[in-house]
């Protein structure tokens, strides 16, 4: 806006200048619309993102509120490592200040020091429980204040071969029919129809009901899934990557707490407990029945065995089922599947997903707040429908995808689901806790490893 009005107070050959050498730096080619365009003063602000997958999403969001606010919304997108060290440069030394930009959860505090997040105005009462669910709400609140808008999430779910439960639970329903003596002779027997499947001698028709019946609700029942399924060769029943902590906090989340709610309250500290102990523990039995080499395995190579056959069940997160979707118009992968939530660690101890939110903050440098304040809540609230359709990207908006059943549970999950914390003295906690899961899985001992990880937390944060 400002380089604008100086624009249009120099001689009219300096701003044709201008405007030939903005063309040229930004390699947007325009004809005699595109310097009237210089000219214009509708107010302007700049969006920065640093995830290329939502280009196009993003422009033609910026279109749409242009031409309903009647003001431009310029996208950059930043590909910078040190994004937010890019934005805090920007935002003191250019004049094209980044006004509204998308951040992660765990950067709010951090950004909101520096006085790049400020709190939001939300006058159309957009971030609210209607609207959102409380994960979200909790991810973009900094000591009891809104400071962003929930915009999409990640967390991580399970996923299984609904080809391989299909038929094991046609199996075991033809299993109790021999055992009450009803058998057929054999002979003409007819054809499967839709959603049937012909076991042995007997006809069957399976239902949705009878194979969400099979999934394992706990890690007990999966074990006595593995005890007692006869896995096609080449099969296993659960491989996850091990290796990413993303993939195994589920097993403390529910009691280890760094943070509280909103993950910024450092007098909420409580990793060395008995639940959590005895979730480990839990975990690490798991390596006796699916070995598994946490250092080579990897979540790409888990996806791959799945999408190849090679696996029943896995955790995975959102993006999976974009990868899924195109594996089948690909023409390879054959087989149906399934999401469901993440089976508990035991029947007494409930497990907690961590989660992601990447979220919109308005910038606390910008001389267009409520413009920047307009759009961030016409992106999270009101542009949210194609999001998923277009970029992959889960929205956290409680009204996005309802038709999309898979998106559904993770939204379940998600709603269940720990976010990352906000505090700047934990950032290290993260890489600590994938180390004591590594050990651990190797066998390590449960008690003193995780006496050690508080200790260390504890004196970080003191």
């Amino acid at each position: 806006m400002e380089l604008k009005k100086r624009l249009l107070a120099t001689l009219a050959v300096v701003c044709v200048m201008a405007g030939l050498l903005y063309v040229g730096v930004s390699g947007i080619t325009v004809g005699d619309e595109g310097f009237q365009e210089l000219f214009d003063t509708k107010e302007t602000i700049y969006f920065w993102y640093s995830d290329a997958s939502l280009s196009d999403y993003i422009n033609s969001a910026a279109v749409a509120f242009g031409e309903e606010r009647d003001a431009r919304v310029i996208p950059v997108l930043i590909s910078d490592s040190a994004y937010l060290e890019a934005v805090n440069e920007a935002s003191l030394h250019s004049e094209q200040i980044p006004d509204v930009f998308i951040i992660s959860n765990d950067s709010l505090e951090k950004a909101y020091l520096a006085g790049l997040a400020s709190r939001v105005t939300d006058t159309g009462n957009l971030c609210t429980t209607e609207h959102f669910p409380q994960t979200a709400l909790s991810a973009v609140t900094y000591k009891d204040k809104l400071i962003a808008y929930p915009f999409y999430y990640e967390t991580s779910a399970f996923l299984y071969n609904k080809t391989y439960l299909e038929a094991w639970t046609a199996e075991q329903l033809a299993a109790q029919e021999a055992g009450d003596g009803e058998e057929e002779d054999g002979e003409d027997l007819p054809e499967a129809e839709e959603g049937e499947e012909i076991v042995g001698e007997i006809n069957l028709e399976i239902t949705p009901e009878q194979i969400a019946a099979g999934i394992p609700s706990t890690m007990d029942e999966v074990l006595a899934f593995a005890d007692n399924y006869d896995a096609p060769e080449n099969v296993d029943v659960l491989r996850w990557d091990v290796s990413d902590i993303f993939y195994n906090y589920y097993y403390v989340g529910n009691y280890m707490i760094v943070g509280g709610e909103s993950g910024d309250d450092e007098t909420l500290i409580d990793i060395y407990n008995d639940e959590t102990k005895q979730c480990l523990e839990v975990y690490q039995r798991l390596n006796q029945f699916f070995f598994i080499e946490s250092d080579t395995v990897t979540y790409d190579s888990v996806v791959q065995d799945f999408i190849d056959g090679k696996l029943v069940f896995t955790v995975a997160t959102t993006d999976v089922l974009k990868r899924l979707e195109a594996a089948k118009e690909e023409g390879a992968f054959e087989y149906e599947y399934g999401i469901a939530l993440i089976p508990r660690p035991s029947a007494e101890l409930r497990g907690r997903s961590l989660s992601v939110t990447n979220c919109v903050a308005v910038n606390g440098y910008s001389t267009h707040k409520d413009l920047a304040n307009e759009f961030a809540a016409f992106l999270t609230g009101s542009y949210y429908e194609r999001l998923y359709e277009r970029t992959g990207k889960a929205s956290a908006n409680l009204a996005a995808n309802p038709e999309n059943e898979n998106l559904a549970v993770f939204m379940q999950e998600y709603q269940n689901s720990q976010s990352l914390p906000k505090l700047i003295e934990t950032s290290n906690f993260w890489i600590q806790l994938e180390i004591l899961f590594s050990r651990v899985w190797e066998g390590g001992d449960v008690d003193s490893l995780l006496l050690e990880l508080s200790e260390q937390i504890v004196s970080q944060i003191q």
